[in-house]
C-alpha cells in the first residue's frame, strides 16, 4: 500500500493558488490561538444532554408563547339573555 501523494492532483494557475494562500493566512489570523487552547470538548453523553436540556428550554419558550392569555375565564351565565328569548316567544 502506498502512501498518499502531496501532489496536486489538478494543475491549476497560479493565481488560484495565491488566492487560496491569501484566504488560509487571513483565516489564520483570526484565530485567536489563546482562546482555541480554552476549548473545552464534550463527551457523546454530555452532549446529549446539553441538546436534550436546550430541546426542554426551547419547547418551554413556545409554549409560554402559544399559551400566554388565552386561559378561558368562566363568567356567570345572564339569566337576562334566556329571559327575552322566551319572552318573545310568548
Amino acid at each position: 500500500m502506498q502512501a498518499p501523494s502531496l501532489a496536486p492532483t489538478m494543475q491549476s494557475t497560479d493565481s488560484a493558488h495565491a488566492e487560496i494562500r491569501t484566504i488560509e493566512t487571513g483565516l489564520d489570523r483570526m484565530e485567536n490561538k489563546a482562546l482555541s487552547q480554552q476549548r473545552v470538548i464534550l463527551s457523546e453523553e454530555k452532549t446529549a444532554n446539553m441538546s436534550k436540556l436546550a430541546l426542554g428550554a426551547k419547547l418551554e419558550r413556545a409554549l409560554d408563547r402559544r399559551m400566554s392569555s388565552q386561559d378561558a375565564v368562566m363568567r356567570p351565565r345572564k339569566n337576562t339573555v334566556l329571559s327575552e328569548k322566551s319572552a318573545i316567544r310568548a
